[in-house]
């Protein structure tokens, strides 16, 4: 049986913990036939972000194009985008009707708490981009910082749900607010829409290996939605199998600094 495709926008990691690499890993991972289209090519690893070099709007809407004309896309999912012209370019893509079942992945700032988003990304999130995407999944600071709040005010579930209730004035018709900077043994997310919350509750995985778990989440559920998923069991899913992808890694040593998940299931 041949694979349905899915796309991923986002930045590349030299460590091979996050961004494209984490995608494409993920989706094969989750029998889906992964395509992606470079925003950004970082120098990183582990321990931090040394440098960015941003492509032009020509090259990525190039790479979009090439892999649109020649390939059925089921599911897209951003990742890094950069800069606000890279937003607003896949934002036109978008309101043309050509990234079925898009998944935002609003990266603004790396674990190492590098910024990877230019002065005027999140306006073009919020004006632009958000109102074409089928989901969002933030995490606390994130969300935040797209709703315009202090993170410091968010402790609970209902806090989460608040939080996540503020984004739906943009457009996006869910967003799944992920409560892994919460305090406490538990990290639980919440998807919210305009008339329903559903809460997936997760005990956390101890360890320092949780580089890319952002993008591997969204990467799950864009392959789940191009299975034909629901929404919600396409979260469900995915939240499982990034806890999975945590515990087995969890005594990895790759790095100095925060490590890459077992996106493969090399430790089950």
């Amino acid at each position: 049986m041949t694979p349905t495709t899915v796309l991923t926008i986002a930045g590349s990691d030299s460590g091979g913990g996050a961004g494209i690499q984490a995608d494409l890993r993920t989706f094969s991972a989750h029998g889906v036939h992964g395509t992606c289209a470079i925003t950004a090519v970082t120098a990183q690893n582990t321990t931090g972000v040394r440098h960015i070099e941003t492509m032009s709007t020509r090259s990525l809407q190039s790479q979009i194009e090439a892999v649109l004309d020649d390939f059925s896309v089921v599911a897209v999912k951003t990742g890094m985008l950069a800069t606000p012209e890279l937003v607003e370019l896949v934002a036109s893509i978008a309101a043309r009707g050509l990234l079925p079942q898009l998944v935002v992945d609003p990266v603004l700032i790396s674990t190492s708490n590098h910024a990877l988003l230019a002065d005027g990304g999140v306006a073009a999130y919020q004006r632009a981009l958000l109102p074409h995407a089928l989901l969002a999944t933030p995490n606390l600071r994130e969300a935040a910082a797209l709703a315009g709040v202090e993170v410091n005010d968010v402790a609970t579930i209902d806090d989460l749900v608040s939080l996540g209730r503020l984004l739906l004035p943009f457009g996006v018709r869910y967003v799944l607010v992920k409560g892994g900077h919460l305090v406490g043994e538990h990290s639980p997310d919440v998807l919210v829409s305009a008339t329903d919350v559903t809460i997936f509750e997760g005990d956390r995985v101890s360890t320092t290996n949780t580089h890319g778990t952002g993008c591997t989440l969204s990467a799950a559920i864009a392959a789940q939605l191009a299975k034909g998923a629901s929404l919600s069991d396409a979260c469900r899913f995915s939240k499982a199998y990034v806890s999975q992808a945590l515990q087995t890694a969890s005594d990895w040593q790759l790095g100095r600094g925060s490590g890459p998940l077992d996106h493969l299931g090399w430790g089950a």
